[in-house]
């Protein structure tokens, strides 16, 4: 697969990146911090953490990250926080200190934290509190020495930052009770930081910055290796498409409402609007929706990133049509397909286009993006500078125009592998090409389509669900025989999981079912719909076929 395709960029935009730029995602901060000191950074609950005082405090973690915890470069760190101001905070500062970080879902069940953690060899936690009740029924399974927990409100100032806690831990309930007692606030680390000598690491372009977990096939999530090299690639290449659109004068406000511990929203938010030297403006809970657009409501923002269910919501929450969209100049939709519907109600509302990407977390992750102000195709656009996209057969020949068949990348921003598991590296790599498991198809102006998964991936709101993981936590009901989880067209969330169920207790439930799986699954992985048959559909080795299952919910929701 050598042949390289037509690439169409607007002016300006050149078609390779200088991926030498920077060394190290801890240059190109620092950098950044040097260039935009006075400048806003990140906000979050009307409080704002300018690039001078992020440099400040990120450089107070990493000394203590060194002298109290003992860390050398190498080793994990696990950050388990929806968007706070503590998120970037500890991000930069174990950049900082050569530390590879491992961003945790704050959702995970104990089971799924445990596996993480132990896989990773995670030697310290940053952990919001609301959620430290689970760390501690896996603690002791893990490596994990040192645990950090924050309050939502520690970093926002007296008195917000009280009131905040307080709410939230006495009037709300959401903090559940936890006793770790080794734990320290990581508020008192940041303060001990400001005492301590920070000795500078050397960080190179080859060493570990991310394990980002990613669904496994196996039925367990598996880190993919992403480098210093991967991340300061992609960011660059991002903002080559961007940085005519993001240089108009004044710092660009982009509008973060998915959580920095998804691979999307850390590279495009986070990384390139930190070297871009815009502001952060950090949405905790993006399911308020009536909350979200009161925020919103209080700046000017020029950019906004999410996947579909969110633009969609958005547009059907009181008042989003009455903001301010004059200075909105780019919204960029990736995580799953932004449907035609939602694209064109979106531009008549806010007079921006919903321009669609495409990645995955094995490309840090952007691949391709459609150039800005296009109108809306369907398509995931063309390749980002320095990348290349084949469609392949599954003997890896390459395809035609219009002809359907695997995506495979190749580029810098390609993972390494995943961590510790070769086997499953080896079946995803070939050579310097990545097979992405995705379907599609490229037309004769050179841009791209996705047509369908080669895997049977079910993604909710942007998230990936795999049914192999779903269906080994069913079986381990004693009621159930045989199950097969699939997707079911949803109109809030794109997709939903549906189980199949073959009963062994002729009295199961659907409610059983669905509870057993809720203590050893995320909310979003459990099955929204139970279905009992007496048999599933199978090939003649005994496979599943999920396939039919799915084509008949599909028949259904078009009746």
């Amino acid at each position: 697969m050598d042949r390289i395709w037509l690439k169409h960029y607007p002016a300006g935009v050149p078609s390779e990146v200088d991926p030498n730029l920077f060394p190290s995602l801890k240059e190109l901060f620092e950098s950044a911090c040097r260039k935009h000191a006075g400048a806003p950074a990140f906000t979050n609950m009307n409080a704002t953490l300018s690039y001078a005082q992020l440099e400040e405090l990120s450089r107070a973690f990493a000394a203590w990250l060194q002298n109290k915890a003992g860390l050398v470069p190498g080793d994990r760190i696990a950050l388990m926080m929806p968007n706070v101001l503590q998120y970037p905070v500890a991000l930069f500062g174990a950049l900082r200190a050569g530390l590879v970080i491992v961003n945790t879902n704050p959702l995970y069940t104990a089971t799924e934290l445990a596996h993480q953690l132990t896989d990773s060899g995670a030697k310290v936690i940053v952990i919001l509190e609301n959620f430290a009740h689970v760390l501690e029924k896996v603690l002791p399974q893990t490596g994990v020495k040192h645990v950090l927990v924050t309050g939502v409100g520690d970093l926002l100032g007296f008195p917000r930052g009280l009131i905040v806690n307080t709410v939230l831990r006495h009037v709300r309930k959401q903090v559940a009770p936890w006793s770790i007692p080794q734990a320290i606030r990581f508020k008192d680390a940041l303060s001990t930081g400001l005492g301590l000598q920070w000795a500078p690491p050397t960080v190179g372009p080859e060493d570990i910055a991310f394990l980002q977990y990613t669904g496994g096939t196996t039925g367990v999530s598996k880190g993919a290796i992403l480098t210093h090299r991967n991340m300061v690639v992609n960011v660059l290449q991002a903002g080559a498409i961007l940085a005519g659109d993001a240089d108009r004068g004044d710092p660009p406000v982009v509008v973060t409402a998915l959580p920095l511990y998804h691979i999307f929203s850390l590279t495009v938010n986070a990384l390139l609007f930190a070297h871009l030297g815009g502001r952060n403006l950090l949405i905790t809970n993006p399911r308020d929706f009536p909350g979200f657009v009161a925020e919103l409501r209080k700046y000017k923002f020029h950019f906004i990133s999410g996947v579909n269910t969110l633009y969609n919501a958005l547009l059907h929450t009181p008042g989003f049509e009455s903001l301010d969209f004059s200075a909105l100049r780019m919204s960029l939709g990736g995580g799953m397909a932004v449907q035609g519907t939602v694209a064109a109600h979106w531009k008549k509302v806010t007079g921006c286009v919903l321009t669609q990407g495409w990645g995955l977390t094995e490309t840090s992750p952007v691949v391709s993006a459609n150039p800005p102000g296009l109108d809306f195709n369907g398509s995931i656009g063309v390749p980002l500078p320095s990348t290349d996209i084949a469609v392949a057969d599954d003997a890896g020949n390459e395809l035609g125009i219009n002809q359907v068949g695997e995506l495979c990348v190749r580029g810098p921003q390609v993972m390494r592998g995943y961590w510790n598991r070769p086997d499953e590296t080896a079946q995803v790599k070939m050579g310097e090409w990545l097979r992405t498991g995705d379907i599609g198809r490229m037309d004769a102006q050179g841009f791209f389509y996705i047509e369908d998964r080669k895997k049977d991936m079910i993604i909710v709101s942007g998230f990936n669900v795999y049914p192999n993981e779903v269906e080994s936590v069913a079986v381990e009901h004693p009621g159930i025989l045989e199950a097969a989880a699939v997707s079911q067209p949803d109109e809030r969330a794109g997709e939903v999981v549906a189980l199949f169920v073959v009963r062994k207790d002729p009295n199961l439930t659907a409610e059983s079912v669905i509870e057993h799986c809720r203590i050893q699954l995320t909310n979003y992985k459990v099955p929204k719909h139970v279905y009992f048959r007496s048999e599933l559909p199978k090939t003649n080795v005994g496979k599943i076929l999920r396939r039919s299952l799915r084509d008949e919910l599909l028949a259904q929701s078009k009746r």
